[in-house]
């Protein structure tokens, strides 16, 4: 397995185009036209496939372009009673709920929001399951296929010891009493080969199960909309599979929906120098880009030299290891200047923090064809104080 993930960023496109200068910093700048661009492709795949696609609110819930997301996807798929609300009050269509872990507490209002709810185990299916069949909601079961993709470890749900899913052969008919559907989520920023692989693995071991399902849930990390994802032999195999088995299916992309469609707009705060060239940005990776030190991964950054003048950019925060990587400009950089960094719409806006008292990015919404920009939202420091006590 890799140590350091690549960044799947694709070209700056359309963003190459916009000026920095007309955000304040940070800030993160979601193209509505790249969006809608995403959004077709995910409906043409539900539309000549069969499957229900689902949008993924773990990794993108700008909910500001809910409007738009329901008018191509079928709903929205949730990690937990919170996200469940937001979809069904912002989205609409169906939600799909999974979390590892159900508390007694919250289960009433999940159910009464979830239109599937999904259980990492048998044991967690079994206490709720009389509940959730009386509120009219069908029963998921999350199942790992013990057939590994991952590139990274961490992200990696077949990883030995896994938390996530029930192994595949520990299954029963036992396990699955009461279950209408399989979820499997075992990929992270993948083309098709990988779940035709995953499938390839899973499916003589749940040959004996599938007449007694109403649907399977392939989850997430399909990267859909990238260029070159083999869309065409995704349709022909969930058509296949819906064929042979009767089967509804479901895919929950989340990267795909906003993939390329957002850029983080910094600035240079400082130029230090100790052993090399330093920058120190309003950028934050531990609380702007957690992914960057979780991966980690190398944010693309747009318009980056071949050769030139490098420097080790970092935060502003005291984390000695703020630090996004080393990037190089063709001309020295100046106080003020501004950058961005491609492909930042997903997971970054929705795993950002005040650590440090540092303040979160504003997001702002641009069109790309009419150039219209809007200030979505600005944060301010009842941001900070209000999550503290």
């Amino acid at each position: 397995m890799a140590d350091v993930m690549q960044t799947q960023a694709g070209d700056a496109g359309a963003f190459r185009h916009f000026d920095l200068s007309r955000v304040p910093t940070p800030c993160f700048v979601v193209d509505e036209v790249a969006i809608e661009r995403n959004l077709k492709i995910l409906r043409d795949i539900s539309d000549r496939s069969g499957a229900h696609v689902l949008s993924a609110l773990k990794a993108f819930s700008m909910f500001t372009l809910a409007p738009l997301v329901r008018q191509y996807l079928g709903g929205t798929c949730a990690s937990g009673i919170y996200e469940a609300r937001l979809g069904r009050e912002e989205y609409g269509g169906e939600v799909a709920t999974f979390c590892a872990g159900y508390k007694e507490q919250d289960i009433d209002e999940i159910l009464s929001l979830s239109n599937h709810i999904i259980f990492n185990s048998p044991a967690q299916k079994d206490r709720f399951l009389s509940r959730a069949q009386a509120a009219g909601v069908q029963v998921g079961l999350r199942i790992n296929p013990e057939h590994s993709e991952g590139e990274i470890a961490k992200y990696d749900p077949c990883a030995p010891c896994s938390r996530l899913g029930t192994p595949v052969s520990l299954l029963t008919p036992e396990t699955l009493k009461g279950v209408d559907g399989l979820h499997m989520h075992t990929l992270c920023e993948q083309g098709f080969e990988p779940l035709l692989r995953t499938w390839a693995a899973v499916e003589p071991k749940l040959a004996p199960y599938l007449p007694g399902l109403k649907w399977l849930n392939f989850g997430g990390g399909h990267h859909i909309t990238r260029a070159d994802y083999d869309r065409d032999a995704l349709i022909d195999f969930l058509k296949s599979l819906r064929a042979r088995h009767g089967l509804d299916v479901y895919l929950e992309p989340g990267e795909a929906v906003a993939l390329d469609a957002g850029i983080l707009v910094g600035e240079i705060l400082d130029l230090p120098s100790n052993g090399m060239d330093l920058a120190i940005t309003d950028i934050s990776a531990t609380c702007h880009m957690p992914d960057v030190i979780e991966a980690p991964y190398r944010p693309a950054l747009m318009d980056e030299a071949d050769s030139g003048h490098t420097y080790r950019l970092g935060g502003p925060s005291c984390l000695a290891g703020d630090v996004i990587g080393d990037y190089t400009w063709d001309q020295p950089l100046t106080i003020g200047q501004r950058f961005a960094f491609l492909d930042q719409a997903h997971y970054s806006m929705v795993k950002t923090n005040t650590f440090n008292g540092v303040p979160l990015p504003t997001i702002a919404l641009w069109n790309s064809k009419t150039d219209a920009l809007r200030i979505v939202r600005q944060f301010d420091y009842s941001d900070f104080k209000d999550r503290l006590s």
